[in-house]
């Protein structure tokens, strides 16, 4: 079950930790979901009026920002580390969107709460099997710049995505792990008023776009 990698990645970021000593030997790696970019909607041909055949290519829309300037070095090595951290987590905010439209619309077929209380402690449990091991080999930084990415994709944070699936307890109880972490899985993504933010979201545009 690919969308189970959600809650995975909602719990677990909030304790990513670099170490990778206490992962067990054998347990192998899931691939990291490939982003695929998408320059153009599409295109379709038209016959000029001189008689030859042309192809008309509509882009879609996309944004241009102003050329970066460094105050120094420390800032600039800092926006490419950014660079890095959003590229590797950016593909997991769109699967975990992607997800989570998912998950819902298939625990709203079920009968009833109990049925769907029992799915969701059954899906928890098998992820916990399945993906802690990608999340665990995340940084703690790249832990909390995907729970930004995850609030950008679905505009909602992360706590109330928690909240909203495995209750108010469970999801009290990873904010506190978050906490401990220097992580805080109820901040929103603001880029007009945090600086770190629209670093991020600019990065992450320019992904999507294909020009990063």
């Amino acid at each position: 079950m690919l969308y189970s990698i959600v809650f995975t990645l909602l719990m677990f970021a909030c304790g990513a930790v670099s170490s990778w000593a206490d992962v067990p030997k054998g347990v192998s790696l899931q691939t990291v979901p490939e982003l695929k970019v998408k320059v153009f909607k599409g295109f379709y041909r038209f016959v000029d009026e001189y008689g030859d055949t042309v192809r008309m290519t509509v882009f879609n829309d996309f944004i241009v920002y102003p050329p970066l300037k460094f105050k120094n070095k420390k800032q600039e090595e800092f926006y490419w580390r950014t660079v890095r951290d959003v590229r590797k987590t950016l593909p997991y905010a769109k699967l975990a969107f992607s997800a989570l439209t998912e998950t819902y619309e298939y625990i709203q077929t079920l009968p009833d709460k109990k049925t769907r209380e029992k799915h969701l402690k059954r899906l928890e449990k098998d992820i916990v099997e399945q993906y802690k091991p990608v999340v665990k080999r995340m940084t703690k930084r790249q832990g909390k710049i995907l729970l930004k990415l995850i609030t950008r994709e679905t505009d909602q944070n992360s706590y109330h995505i928690v909240k909203a699936f495995l209750g108010s307890l469970r999801a009290s109880f990873y904010q506190a792990i978050g906490r401990f972490f220097g992580m805080n899985m109820k901040n929103g993504f603001n880029p007009s008023k945090n600086e770190e933010d629209a670093i991020i979201d600019r990065i992450a545009t320019l992904i999507e776009q294909g020009a990063l």
